[in-house]
């Protein structure tokens, strides 16, 4: 009996980290990501790069939603509308700035979304920042400070790579605000479809303007722009079902090791940052994860039932 019941729990241990090491698995591809779009974008100008990319994503998962995308309510078409223009931007952004910095600085950067919700949360909905929220806070800017290079802050002539970067953090922060209120009430697939179609005709619109025509086709291009959109499709997914078997303070943790991974791969890839820029990378992912904790330490009683908005696809 006593064998029975050991290896019951022993299976419901298993089942509980699997949601994890699915998130895990998750902020690899971020990481991974940063370096493939910039790698991508040799072959390809950014806006059109994102564009190539979401419009493989949205016929996979066209594909995989099947019927259920005619489906969509009205407030799921509002907010996949309204968080698909958001990410575009985000995106575009992020990719522009690729050009200009290395790929593991923009994933440090692109991490300071999360102490930029609680800021987001204060001005939009008038809601007070945690203690805990703050600290992150401070801790994220002064690591910003450190991977920008402390010279630059004082003479406030942050490089344009920089300062794309953090406007599609702070974009990204205000979509996450955004949407929580109504991540109970939509079907997830519904509206990662809604959103990923906004983002691939509102990027590909956007290459009009701004001069880029479609690359010349290689491999290089399918692989980086195919492997990422598949890999959109693979993290809306597992997103969805993973954080709905998580509490919301357990699941930041997770996303904070995303710029880590970033990180090691730009190394591996031969990107070196300085003792200061190393140290601020750190203070960041620690602001990351203090913002995500709660006073006292540790998921509170219940913080499973709560809602944790799902962070955009980089």
């Amino acid at each position: 009996m006593t064998t029975g019941v050991t290896t019951m729990e022993k299976r419901g241990a298993r089942a509980s980290r699997l949601p994890e090491a699915v998130l895990l698995f998750v902020t690899l591809i971020w990481g991974v990501s940063f370096l493939t779009i910039q790698t991508g974008m040799t072959v390809s100008g950014p806006l059109m790069f994102q564009a190539l990319r979401y419009g493989i994503a949205t016929l996979c998962l066209a594909l995989i939603t099947g019927r259920g995308m005619f489906r969509v309510t009205a407030l799921e078409a509002w907010v996949g509308l309204f968080t698909g223009l958001a990410v575009a931007l985000a995106n575009g952004l992020q990719a522009i700035g690729l050009q200009y910095i290395p790929s593991s600085t923009s994933a440090f950067l692109t991490a300071l979304y999360v102490p930029m919700v609680p800021i987001a949360q204060l001005l939009f909905m008038r809601e007070m920042p945690k203690p805990m929220a703050w600290l992150g806070i401070l801790f994220a800017f002064t690591g910003m400070a450190l991977l920008a290079g402390p010279s630059e802050i004082l003479r406030l002539a942050i490089g344009p790579g920089e300062i794309m970067t953090l406007a599609s953090a702070a974009v990204i922060a205000a979509e996450i605000v955004a949407i929580g209120a109504f991540t109970r009430r939509m079907d997830s697939r519904r509206v990662a479809f809604v959103q990923i179609l906004v983002i691939t005709v509102s990027t590909f619109a956007a290459t009009v303007p701004a001069g880029e025509s479609l690359p010349d086709p290689s491999w290089l291009l399918l692989a980086t722009a195919g492997g990422l959109g598949l890999g959109s499709v693979i993290i809306h997914l597992a997103m969805y079902w993973a954080q709905k078997r998580l509490s919301p303070t357990r699941a930041t943790l997770i996303y904070a090791t995303e710029p880590v991974w970033a990180g090691i791969v730009g190394r591996v890839a031969g990107e070196r940052l300085g003792l200061l820029g190393v140290l601020g990378a750190c203070l960041i992912v620690a602001g990351v994860v203090i913002s995500g904790l709660r006073r006292g330490g540790g998921d509170p009683k219940g913080a499973a039932a709560e809602t944790t908005p799902i962070p955009p696809d980089h």
